[in-house]
């Protein structure tokens, strides 16, 4: 434990540490304030350069100590890292002692003081500012993109960072409690531990810190370091909060474990070299982590190697999956790990590989975008995406996924989903610990927290928005001029009003578009100030009308009344990009725009914002300020981000009669001043260094003056030398240079100072410097983008160098200048009155609020009684703050919100401009001019036609003229043309505009084309068949086929039910384990079968020798012997076996099958009762109960039944029956077709009197021909187009309807006019055969008519009847078909509409085993858990059964062993009676000898595994038994000595009682120790027992609570509906003769199982008389099995004498007839014989082996003799030749030198060949020069290349 004085000096040394960061920003601020005196030195004489000077040295000294300080606190930061931290004792030189030195460990009741942690605000030295001159009242912000940036404390309390400080908020009483960052850069991420009494805050900054605060108490308990270079990405805690887990952001990455109590690191190391979004300990193993990010996940373990514990990361590896950012990810316990993706999909990783991609059915993803989030409770998996789905998977599912396919993908389903709402982006959730309920709390990205209710039952509660808030940058902030209202707008597309003074937001309004900028309308304009200008990033500009809603006239039926409310006042757009600015003069009069797109417009408020012009600038516009009414003029200050200022005067308001001829909005004629800013940084740093160098020069001449005096006075003359000498020495460096940016700086805001000046505040290089400008003369003629201007003063702003001001607001006062800072700090200069040249601003407030890395204020206003101040900025905060006032506020404060005007409810809201694209007013202007020049353009274009058509009438005039005179006289058309080439140049140009339109429409006629390939392929290709309607021809009967759709690949592929899931390792290993082994060894005999058959095959075909064929004959001869033995073996063994296995069948007397003891045992239960399942005492079998795996399978049985089957065969099957009839259809209306027609040809024939109406033809309606849809030729086509131009033309809904329905009715009159010509076609051509054929009509010829003979009247009467018949006959036929027709679609009918039943049934099937499934997964869980009790309860009872089985069975052999050891002792007893013989005198001293007690040293050892306590007792034990056979003994041994053998006593006999009494001690010894074994077993037997007892009725209880929640789950399970059709006479339970209403009482039950029921009764009778029957002639058969057995003893007892007496009589005595029957040969010896033969065989074969090896070896010995002469002759032949050699070789040795002495012919030879090509080579090159130099003479002419004389030969 640590003492106090150890906290004291910890404590001090964090003051210390405190106290040094606050001197080195105190001597920046210093070193800052030197410079601002030097640049004031410039302005000033020179002689106040010199009392800068000692500052200036100053400066560089304690920017020294600064660095130097910073530095040892680095090592004391290393020094913490590598473990030793500051709670340790200063190290002792002494090695032994240092290791020797022990660890102090902090006090668990240490804590740090929050005062001197927390960042305070920064207030100038020697300033009256006090230091809370602003402090915070409220946030309305909330960072909902930052990554965890929702915690939860306690049920009520949630945690969240904002800017530089940690809020608290109640979620019951929405109150907020702060903290603020120590560092004062920023909070980087929180945690909170898992007891929930710590949270960590993990900050940003220089080595930032971890703080562990306590809660409730908020206090600072430990401190961490040393964890990160600049930022803190996350943090995580252990599941027992022992250890903490950080990951850094950039640029180090570094992954650090702590033993955060203690302050200390234990591992680090560099995560990964892109950003890392989290790190997490696996809950269930705190060894393991796992981190995710950018393109990554990597897993963690701690592991222990040579060097000590490390850190080991194992990538994980993508594979095939593209590779992608990790977001959210859980660790399962196995070790996997289930991650999500960018697609949405999710990613199970198993030894650091991708096992299987999990998405929906039909490939889509788990969720529509990334998972933020997996989290794993109890049992089940939820996933939130950025859909704003929460989804709750199945864990078993996910565990055991695995890959189906290659695609390793797996698809599943969600078990429940919940849709939060629109526009939601689930971004992380945190759980409530609220018992009984399963409440969550979710950060939204686009700005809420939400709860969520996840228990999925009828009462679940609606997802409930807590908090709303922007999100991303807040772009512009409005404050109301009369109360405490303010107003904020974002790119998230909402405008949200608060009431600041009492911490409420009020209202939101949300639009299609960002807000960029926003303005109060002033009181002058709205004298209640309840009117907001609010600007868009589509150049949308809206007036918004605020006001309370409670003013309004109630209605009935209205909702609870809000505090406010929003409506659209006005709206338009005067801009095409976002609009910037916003500006009301100081009269109200004029409302200024300003946007991007380089334009402020004006217009006049009084007359309903009407435009009045806009001019345009150069630059985008970025920020408007009206001069105020200290200015003799209201000007418009317009800031440019590109560096320009312009100065606009007030814009003249013209009349509306001036306005109507304007061609556009843009006013020219406007006087505007431009100031363009030219950079001056460089030239003040510059004047600042001359100052500093002259105060320089001034102090080393005045130390040179002392000098040389005092050289003077002690060196004279010589002196003076000496000092020229060293000035002559020096030299100045040289001044930085004047340096100017290229790209202009942006001007990040300004305000007027005066009539035309106005300062202004620059980024970039520009930055740290106010700017004072004045606007140049206004110069028409000059070019504003030329000049360059350059302000005429400035000040200096401490610590802006990179951190410039973005935003400036006044008090009312003027006397206070608020900043808002890149670096989200305000800032707070104190001013003097009336000074607008800023002439004093040294004293200043500086503090962070926002966050400092992306927290840039966008904007700060006050209220409009400067009692709060406003900042928003781009981390999404809203600060509101008091400013510091003598004057006390009042303790409660509300805004007041503006009453609603009168009649503003029966106002119509105005028509809001959505369109992005919508015409600005300058754009719309312009359009109007542009339309009104193309009408006039049409109107012009109409008049030449007109004339062209004038001229063509009268050609057509002149044609006619001309065809009506003589043809001699006409003019050919040709003479007409004035020029024929004008025709052929027109017939041109057409076929180039054809080709030119079929060349402009090619993309177009491919894009339809493939646009309707695609639909077919989506609509129709997956379809299998379509609908077809056939109808009947006489009655309204019609049938309809079903629209099948291919069965997908999906439906194949279906999750395998629960008997066909793939076994797991360890099942398979038990399955095929053995299996394996004893394939392997099948496979292994049958491999070398056929080696040995090769082998004895190859040994057939080879002669077999004398010594081989005894030897097998030996061996045959010995194998037949012993196989004959081991048959008479086998024999007895198997009858040995037979009567075993007769004896074990013989039942006991008392014997009962056990089939019979259940049968009897269920009919007693059962018997005379049908238990229905709705019974209250209905016991569920145990094959008979149901689970959701049993459940699941059968409803994946009856899909795969209704998918791939019976079900599917037989919908293709009606539909080929349907599309068969569909046919029969159209050949019977071809058929009536060719009957009609001869008809018609029959009845012109007869009188009109005898004709019959002809029946009408059929006709095939267009839903019967489906496919001839999608057919169509030219005339369709055109007939489309008119039609849709029609419905372009019209516009009144009621003429769109009819104009449908006639395209409809077109377009099937279209289609049936096609089918009649298709199918009259073979009609015509039937009936045409059928007349030709069938009828033989005469044919009259045109004759005078005379009177018929008699003959031709009976012909004609003839023809008349046969004509009559025929027609009768046609009609009946038709008549025929149509019936037939109709019969057979009735038929197919009645067919279909049974399938129809069959499949509603099946999907009423599906529906209930759904229904079943889903109840059966929500009882699974406890089922289990239960099942699983009764599991391990029975295992447990069966243990300990066996245990007490064991235990009686050692019981029963101790005893065993307790009887042999009293036989033993009684054996040795009566063995010494018998030595001493009868009337023994001393036998009563031998035997007292004998049983004396004697102390004697015990031998037996104690066993290793006994316990110290048992051994000592039993030691105790043995010691007080000897104590008392000493005392025994003691008193027997004044009888009598048994250590002297008394006289006349056999010697022998008394050594034989001394020997005896050792053995009797031992037996004595041996049984006790059995006995205590024996109690010992009995006292285990007993507890044993009573624990057996204890789990029986556990495990009763156990099945008892199992039994109830299965009858509560076939309760629930009969609680649902199931479908059953049923026909009236089925019902046979009415009341009065009819069906009652009430039909809960009711039961359904088959006729069949109800006659069986019946038909079961008559054959129980049966049975039961057949049984007594049966009873009885068993009876008799046991008497008669009786008596047969004792008759079969007899016989062989008789049987067994007479074998005794015929073995006496053979052998002599009995014998064995076994061992007979098994007597052979002597087989080792017969294996010895076969063994020496085959040896005396093989040595054979070896001598003779030898034999040819000796033989061989001679003759390659001969051989090689015979070479190795020869080689001796030739080595001779070759030294004769080589002594020649040598010979010949001495004389040319000694011509050598005459040889030499002339030239030789061979050098001149070669000599003159190389001059010769060298030559050749001169040649060449002289004529290449001269044809490069014609070559480059234009018009050279080239000559042919020279060849050497040599190439020529």
């Amino acid at each position: 434990m640590e003492e106090p004085d150890d906290q004291d000096t910890n404590g001090g040394k964090s003051e210390r540490s405190k106290s040094d960061g606050r001197q080195s920003h105190s001597s920046r601020s210093a070193s800052k304030s030197a410079m601002k005196e030097d640049y004031k030195s410039v302005e000033d004489t020179g002689e106040t350069l010199t009392e800068g000077e000692e500052s200036y040295l100053g400066d560089n000294e304690s920017d020294v100590e600064h660095l130097e300080g910073s530095s040892s606190s680095f090592q004391d930061d290393y020094v913490e890292s590598t473990g030793k931290s500051q709670y340790m004792e200063t190290p002792v030189p002494d090695a032994e002692e240092a290791e020797e030195e022990v660890k102090k460990k902090i006090s668990e009741s240490f804590f740090y003081d929050y005062m001197e942690l927390a960042s305070m605000p920064f207030v100038t030295p020697d300033s009256n500012i006090p230091l809370d001159l602003l402090t915070l009242v409220h946030s309305f912000g909330y960072e909902c993109r930052k990554r965890a940036n929702l915690q939860l404390l306690d049920s009520n309390m949630v945690l969240y960072i904002a800017g530089n400080q940690l809020i608290f908020l109640n979620l019951k009483t929405k109150e907020q409690t702060y903290l603020r960052s120590s560092s004062g850069r920023g909070i980087g991420v929180i945690g909170v531990h898992p007891k929930k009494t710590y949270f960590t805050v993990a900050e940003k900054g220089v080595f930032p810190k971890i703080i562990i605060y306590e809660y409730p108490s908020l206090r600072p308990y430990r401190i961490l370091q040393g964890g990160t270079d600049l930022a803190y990405a996350y943090v995580d805690f252990n599941c027992d909060g022992t250890l903490l887990a950080s990951v850094g952001g950039n640029p180090d990455h570094t992954l650090t474990i702590w033993n955060w109590k203690e302050e200390q690191p234990l591992l680090r190391t560099k995560a990964f070299s892109q950003e890392v979004f989290k790190v997490t300990f696996n809950p269930e193993d705190d060894q393991h982590l796992t981190t995710s990010g950018s393109g990554h996940i990597k897993f963690w373990e701690m592991a222990l190697t040579f060097t000590g514990l490390k850190l080991q990361g194992s990538l994980g590896r993508f594979g095939k999956t593209a590779t992608n950012d990790i977001e959210g990810y859980v660790e399962l316990p196995d070790g996997k790990v289930l991650s999500g993706s960018e697609w949405g999909n999710m990613l199970l990783w198993e030894g650091g590989h991708i096992k299987v991609e999990l998405s929906r059915a039909a490939g889509k993803p788990c969720h529509q975008g990334p998972i933020n989030q997996i989290m794993l409770d109890e049992g089940e998996v939820i996933t939130i995406g950025s859909d704003g789905c929460v989804r709750i998977w199945d864990f078993e599912t996910i565990d055991t996924a695995d890959t189906i396919d290659e695609t390793g993908l797996l698809e599943i389903e969600p078990i429940n989903e919940l849709q939060v709402d629109k526009n939601v982006r689930l971004f992380s959730m945190i759980k409530m610990n609220e018992i009984g309920n399963n409440f969550w709390l979710s950060q939204d990205s686009n700005g809420a927290i939400w709860k969520l209710d996840l228990s999925f039952s009828n009462i679940t509660q609606d997802p409930e928005c807590l908090f709303s808030f922007h999100s991303g940058a807040i772009e512009a902030l409005a404050v109301s001029p009369l109360t405490y209202l303010m107003a904020t707008t974002g790119l998230d597309c909402s405008v949200r009003l608060y009431d600041f003074a009492s911490k409420t937001p009020l209202v939101q309004m949300k639009f299609k578009q960002g807000g960029t900028a926003l303005a109060w309308v002033p009181q002058l304009v709205s004298f209640f100030g309840a009117q907001i200008t609010a600007g868009f990033e589509d150049g949308v500009v809206r007036i918004l009308e605020l006001y309370d809603p409670k003013g309004l006239t109630i209605f009935v039926g209205r909702k609870r009344v809000s505090d406010a409310d929003i409506r659209l006042k006005q709206v338009f757009k005067p801009h095409t990009s976002p609009v910037t600015a916003l500006a009301y003069d100081r009269d109200g009069e004029v409302l200024a725009t300003g946007s991007r797109d380089q334009t402020v417009f004006f217009f006049e408020v009084e007359r309903d914002y009407k435009p009045i012009g806009y001019i345009t600038t150069p630059g985008p516009v970025c920020q408007l300020t009206w001069s105020t009414s200290s200015h003799p003029e209201s000007t418009l200050l317009i800031i440019c981000e590109n560096g320009y200022v312009l100065e606009a005067p007030f814009p003249t308001i013209k009349e509306e009669e001036e306005d109507h001829d304007v061609v556009s909005y843009e006013i020219k004629d406007m006087c505007i001043k431009c100031f363009h800013f030219s950079s001056i940084k460089s030239k003040i740093l510059r004047l600042i260094e001359i100052a500093k160098r002259k105060k320089q020069k001034e102090l080393k001449e005045k130390e040179k003056e002392e000098r040389r005096k005092n050289l003077e006075a002690d060196m004279g003359e010589d002196g003076e030398k000496e000092l020229h000498g060293e000035e002559e020495e020096e030299e100045e460096e040289p001044l930085p240079e004047i340096f100017i940016p290229l790209t202009p700086c942006h001007i990040l805001c300004g305000f007027y100072s005066g009539p035309g000046k106005f300062w202004v505040s620059l980024g970039g290089y520009d930055s740290g410097f106010l700017y004072h400008c004045e606007f140049p003369p206004y110069d028409k003629s000059s070019d504003i983008t030329e000049k360059k201007d350059e302000p005429f003063d400035f000040r200096l702003l401490e610590d802006t160098e990179d951190n410039p001001i973005t935003t400036i607001t006044f008090s009312i006062n003027q006397e206070m200048m608020f900043c808002g800072m890149q670096n989200g700090a305000i800032r707070v200069y104190i001013l003097n009155k009336n000074d607008p040249s800023l002439t004093n601003m040294e004293d200043y407030w500086h503090f962070s609020m926002h966050d400092n890395n992306y927290g840039c204020i966008k904007a700060i206003s006050t209220s409009f009684d400067d009692h709060f101040l406003v900042t928003t900025g781009a981390d999404s905060n809203i600060f509101v703050f008091n400013i510091f006032s003598e004057f006390e506020l009042k303790k409660v404060m509300k805004a007041k919100v503006p009453s609603p005007r009168f009649g503003i409810e029966t106002e119509p809201i105005p028509e809001d401009i959505e369109d992005p694209k919508a015409y600005s007013i300058e754009n719309a202007r312009r359009k109007r001019e542009h339309d009104k020049l193309m009408k006039e353009g049409e109107e012009i274009k109409a008049e030449k036609r007109e004339r062209i058509k004038a001229l063509r009438n009268q050609l057509q005039k002149l044609l006619q003229m001309n065809e009506e005179l003589p043809k001699h006289m006409q003019f050919k058309r040709t003479d007409f043309d004035l020029d024929s080439k004008i025709r052929a140049e027109i017939d041109r140009k057409t076929a180039n505009k054809i080709q030119r339109v079929e060349k402009e429409l090619a993309w177009e006629k491919e894009k339809h084309q493939l646009g309707l390939m695609k639909l077919q392929n989506r609509f129709r290709g997956s379809l299998e068949s379509d609908t077809i309607v056939v109808h009947a021809i006489q009655s309204d009967h019609k049938i309809s086929s079903y629209r099948l759709v291919k069965p997908s690949k999906y439906s194949k592929s279906k999750r395998p039910s629960q008997s066909e899931r793939r076994a797991s390792k360890f099942e398979r290993f038990e399955k095929e384990g053995t299996g394996r082994k004893d394939s392997r060894r099948d496979t292994g005999g049958s491999i070398s079968v056929p080696k040995e058959s090769i082998i004895e095959k190859g040994k057939k075909f080879r002669p077999k020798t004398l010594s081989e064929i005894m030897v097998e004959n030996q061996i045959e001869k010995t194998r037949k012997l012993i196989l004959k033995a081991d048959r008479a073996q086998l024999k007895i063994q198997q009858r040995k076996k037979e009567w075993e296995e007769m004896y074990k069948s013989k039942p006991d007397d008392d014997y009962e099958d056990p089939k019979d003891v259940q049968a009897i045992k269920e009919a007693q239960l059962y018997m005379g009762d049908f238990n229905l399942k709705t019974a209250p005492d209905y016991k569920i079998p145990e094959h008979m109960r149901i689970n959701a795996a049993k459940k699941e399978e059968e409803l994946g049985y009856l899909d795969s039944m209704v998918l791939t089957h019976s079900f599917h065969d037989n919908k293709m099957h009606m539909n080929k029956c349907i599309v068969s009839l569909r046919d029969l259809k159209v050949a019977v209306i071809e058929e009536i077709q060719c009957l009609v027609q001869e008809l018609k040809n029959i009845q012109s024939t007869l009188p009109e009197s005898k004709h019959i109406p002809i029946p009408q033809i059929p006709q095939i309606y267009p839903e019967e021909v489906p496919e001839k849809r999608f057919q169509y030729d030219e005339e369709t086509l055109l007939a489309f187009k008119w039609q849709q131009m029609k419905n372009q033309a019209e516009t009144a809904p009621q003429v769109e309807e009819a104009a449908s329905a006639g395209s409809a009715g077109s377009f099937l009159r279209l289609f049936s006019g096609k089918d009649g010509d298709l199918m009259t076609r073979d009609s015509l051509s039937r009936s045409s055969k059928a007349s030709v054929f069938n009828l033989d009509i005469p044919k009259f010829m045109e004759f005078e008519r005379t009177d018929p003979t008699e003959v031709e009247l009976e012909i004609m009467k003839r023809d008349e009847i046969k004509h009559v018949y025929m027609q009768q006959y046609l009609i009946n036929r038709i008549k025929e078909l149509i019936v037939t027709f109709d019969a057979e679609l009735r038929l197919l009918r009645h067919q279909k509409l049974k399938l129809d039943t069959q499949m509603k049934l099946s999907d009423l099937h599906h529906v209930t085993l759904f229904q079943e499934m889903l109840l059966l997964k929500n009882f699974e869980k406890q089922e289990n858990i239960l099942q699983e009790r009764v599991n391990s309860l029975d295992k447990e009872e069966q243990d300990m059964q066996w245990k007490i089985n064991e235990t009686l069975k050692e019981m029963e052999e101790k005893k065993n062993e307790v009887a042999k050891v009293q036989d033993q002792e009684k054996a040795l007893y009566a063995g010494f009676q018998a030595a001493l013989g009868e009337n023994n005198k001393f036998a009563n001293f031998l035997m007292k000898v004998l049983k004396k007690r004697i102390k004697r040293v015990k031998k037996k050892e104690v066993e290793g595994d006994a316990d110290e306590d048992e051994e000592s007792g039993e030691s105790s034990e043995e010691e007080s038994s000897l104590e008392s056979d000493e005392d025994e003994s003691g008193s027997e041994d004044e009888v009598f000595d048994d250590s002297i053998c008394p006289t006349n006593c056999d010697m022998g006999l008394f050594e034989l009682a001394l020997q005896l009494r050792e053995k009797r001690l031992d037996i004595e010894e041996a049984l006790a120790e059995e006995k205590k074994m024996i109690d010992n077993l009995r006292k285990e037997y007993d507890t044993l027992s009573k624990k057996v007892k204890i789990v029986a009725t556990n495990l009763n209880m156990a099945e008892e609570a199992l039994e109830a929640y299965q009858h509560e789950k076939q309760q629930r399970l009969n609680e649902l509906l199931v479908v059953i059709p049923l026909k009236l006479h089925q019902i046979e339970y009415v009341v009065f003769g009819e069906i009652p209403s009430d039909l809960s009482g009711t039961l359904v039950f088959s006729n069949h199982s109800l006659g069986r029921l019946q038909e079961r009764i008559v054959q129980l009778h049966e049975e039961n008389s057949q049984q007594q029957k049966l009873n009885k002639e068993c009876r008799e058969r046991r008497k008669q099995l009786i008596r047969e057995k004792r008759e079969m003893a007899k016989t062989i007892q008789k049987m067994e004498e007479t074998v005794s007496q015929l073995m006496v009589s053979k052998f002599g005595r009995v014998i064995n007839l076994e061992a007979l029957q098994t007597l052979s040969v002597n087989t080792t010896l017969e294996e010895l014989k076969v063994k020496k033969l085959r040896k005396e065989l093989s040595n054979a074969k070896e001598m003779k082996m030898w034999e040819e090896k000796i033989a061989q070896v001679q003759w390659e010995l001969m051989m090689k003799t015979k070479e190795h002469t020869k080689k001796l002759h030739q080595m001779n032949d070759l030294c004769i030749e080589k002594k020649k050699l040598d010979s010949q070789l001495n004389i040319l040795q000694n011509q050598q030198g005459n040889a030499f002495q002339g030239p030789r012919k061979a050098d001149t030879v070669a000599r003159e060949k190389v001059t010769e090509l060298i030559q050749v080579q001169a040649e060449r090159i002289l004529a290449l020069k001269e044809e490069v130099a014609l070559l480059r003479k234009k018009g050279g002419l080239v000559l042919p290349p020279i060849h050497s004389p040599q190439e020529n030969e």
